[in-house]
């Protein structure tokens, strides 16, 4: 492996968890932002609290390269409820697309840094 796509690995991926704990800690703070954005997707805002912690712990253990595969398990389970939520909330133009998005670049993230997530996913035989 290169040291080029490692480092391009570890730089996406420590972009991925600040933004995933700037995320965590909005909700887990009840920012009125966070708690306005829940609401409006129909969720109660007692479940704010709820989500933050879920996606702090994730976060947590996505974060340490021995748990990395449990926590991308984590987040990619916590984005595609927000698929459904943003899909059941029928909202203008194309929401769910972001956390699509944002889980497929977390997957590669990882595909680039961690070698057990290359022989997961590798098409050859061998």
């Amino acid at each position: 492996m290169s040291k080029r796509i490692l480092w391009t690995g570890k730089s996406l991926k420590a972009l991925i968890i600040i933004f995933l704990l700037v995320d965590a800690i909005g909700k887990l703070i009840r920012h009125p932002i966070y708690v306005k954005g829940t609401t409006e997707l129909g969720l109660p805002e007692s479940s704010v609290a709820v989500l933050g912690a879920y996606l702090l712990l994730a976060t947590i253990v996505y974060a340490f390269s021995r748990t990395a595969i449990y926590g991308l398990l984590f987040i990619v389970a916590y984005l595609g409820g927000e698929v459904a939520i943003t899909c059941s909330a029928a909202q203008v133009g194309h929401p769910y697309l972001f956390p699509i998005v944002f889980a497929v670049i977390i997957c590669a993230a990882e595909f680039l840094i961690n070698p057990k997530i290359k022989n997961i996913l590798s098409l050859k035989n061998q």
